[in-house]
């Protein structure tokens, strides 16, 4: 078995329980009728000793699962504290970090991670980037789609732009909102929210933003940044083709879509898709742009392997994206001389 590296592997933190047993709303901690702590969320009610990640049942299904090293990153439910007053995002998130940065320490080459940071606050969300950067084994931050829908909401992104690319760092915009967004954009209670939610309005949102990192001057200052959007960057494989239809119709001596994609510094994620779907995007950004995603759960690497295995791509393109890629990105961020102790 191909050892796989998985750049998207989410992480349910027991360091934010007790900001989660002060809140008024969902998600929070509460007593059942029998007494017992439950996180109760709009997932559902969960007993709190299967609410949280550990670190010993990640890596029994890694080393079953052939996974190399997972890369750690809130989960989207846990991605509230980011949205916190200061006062409470700010310890928070360094709290977090911290514990993260713990783990990818005492089990080394095994995990790596994305930093938490208080986005209330861009220039304490920069200064905790810097922090964390310097941490063992983190090697970057995880963003909200939200802020890359278009290029004037990536503008407020600047400072932590700038930091990543002073270090050499990794963002991996991942599809959320920003504090103070209305999220998620359909109510449970129309039909089929979770379609519409998990991919309907997900996939849209993402290939915006693909639109927005590729196709504009964003990233233009920050060429030491290493940018990664899941899933496949939306659905742009698919789109691309209708977007350089209209380019030729529109823009004629406007360079075509597909090759500005193609040329872009944006990597993306195979999580969640399916072999005709890698098919495509090989075929548009190239198998050394696509890394694997998971969702870190044993359903989301035997989905993501079997789809890589059906996919008709050659075997070094696989390789790339089972490990290659990902490995090469994890070599530039994890700089052993940046590396030291937690902050006091």
């Amino acid at each position: 078995m191909t050892a796989m590296i998985d750049m998207h592997t989410h992480w349910r933190p027991a360091e934010a329980a007790d900001a989660l047993r002060a809140r008024t709303r969902e998600p929070r901690i509460l007593r059942d009728a029998a007494g017992g702590e439950v996180l109760k969320s709009r997932m559902g009610d969960e007993a709190l000793d299967k609410a949280f990640d550990r670190v010993e049942q990640h890596l029994e299904r890694m080393d079953r699962q052939g996974v190399e090293t997972s890369v750690l990153s809130l989960l989207g439910s846990f991605c509230w504290v980011e949205a916190q007053p200061l006062d409470l995002s700010g310890p928070l998130c360094r709290d977090i970090n911290n514990a993260l940065s713990a783990i990818c320490a005492e089990h080394a080459g095994r995990f790596a991670a994305f930093a938490a940071l208080p986005l209330v606050d861009m220039n304490a969300a920069a200064a905790e980037l810097e922090r964390a950067l310097g941490l063992p084994g983190v090697i970057g931050a995880q963003l909200p789609g939200n802020a890359f829908l278009t290029r004037k909401e990536a503008e407020a992104m600047r400072p932590l732009l700038e930091v990543a690319d002073r270090n050499r760092a990794v963002l991996f915009v991942h599809h959320g909102p920003r504090p103070g967004d209305a999220f998620p954009k359909v109510g449970g209670e129309t039909d089929n929210a979770r379609r519409r939610n998990g991919t309907l309005d997900m996939q849209a949102s993402l290939s915006s933003v693909m639109v927005t990192l590729c196709l504009t001057d964003a990233l233009a200052d920050y060429p030491d940044v290493t940018v990664v959007v899941h899933n496949l960057g939306g659905n742009i494989p698919y789109e691309v083709e209708r977007m350089d239809h209209r380019c030729l119709l529109d823009t004629p001596d406007e360079e075509l879509p597909s090759s500005r994609f193609r040329k872009a510094k944006v990597y993306v994620d195979c999580n969640s898709f399916g072999p005709h779907a890698i098919e495509a995007a090989v075929r548009l950004y190239g198998a050394d742009r696509i890394v694997c995603g998971t969702d870190g759960t044993a359903f989301g690497v035997d989905w993501t392997r079997k789809a890589l295995e059906e996919a008709a791509i050659d075997v070094s393109a696989r390789d790339q994206i089972l490990r290659g890629n990902a490995a090469t990105m994890l070599a530039r961020a994890l700089k052993p001389e940046l590396s030291r102790a937690a902050a006091e």
